[in-house]
């Protein structure tokens, strides 16, 4: 199988990339490099997901697949007052999100390295985000769905954008096992958002 975002080491040569984007009204400066997801550009599904998401100000947030880490940057200057936290198996993604935060200045940020939620588990978030692994196979992204609801306290959200054509029935069928209530807020170019609340 040919290596793709979802490895934890990735092994293509750096090659590094900046990309200026305005999310929710804020300019932001991200380096992207082989190796990681979306790497010349934020992808319409996460930028659908930034435009979409409500978070409290004082929210505790965590980004599953945080990439580079143009969602959860996004959060963490949504819910200001509050905490986000980053995960993602890949660890030049971690490193380029760390990077990321301190570019844009944002300090209400802890970014980890974590296969799923696994370094996470003991905690509690009132909303998780996460444009999940679509290649990384139904297996892994189904994962995180069981795993956020485990972390999520009641009345959190979890907040999902996925492909029409890359699962989205499945996983909405998948969501509706999981929670309380799940309702698809936005629908845009074949991308869907799922907001599914314990």
């Amino acid at each position: 199988m040919a290596e793709h975002y979802y490895s934890q080491k990735p092994t293509a040569g750096h090659d590094l990339y900046t990309i200026e984007a305005t999310l929710r009204g804020r300019a932001y400066s991200f380096q992207s490099d082989a190796g990681v997801f979306s790497r010349k550009g934020i992808d319409f599904g996460s930028r659908l997901l930034i435009e979409t998401m409500e978070l409290a100000s004082d929210a505790r947030v965590l980004d599953v697949g945080c990439g580079y880490g143009p969602i959860g940057l996004a959060a963490a200057a949504l819910a200001h007052r509050g905490t986000v936290t980053m995960i993602d198996i890949n660890e030049r993604a971690i490193e380029l999100a760390k990077r990321n935060a301190r570019r844009n200045g944002i300090a209400n940020v802890r970014i980890l390295q974590s296969d799923r939620l696994s370094e996470v588990l003991q905690e509690r978030f009132d909303a998780v985000l996460t444009n999940p692994p679509i290649r990384a196979g139904k297996d892994v992204v189904h994962g995180i769905f069981e795993q956020a609801a485990e972390v999520l306290v009641p009345g959190g959200a979890l907040w999902v954008v996925i492909q029409k054509k890359q699962g989205a029935p499945s996983a909405f069928a998948k969501l509706e096992e999981l929670f309380a209530s799940v309702e698809e807020v936005r629908k845009d170019k074949g991308y869907r958002i799922f907001k599914a609340v314990k």
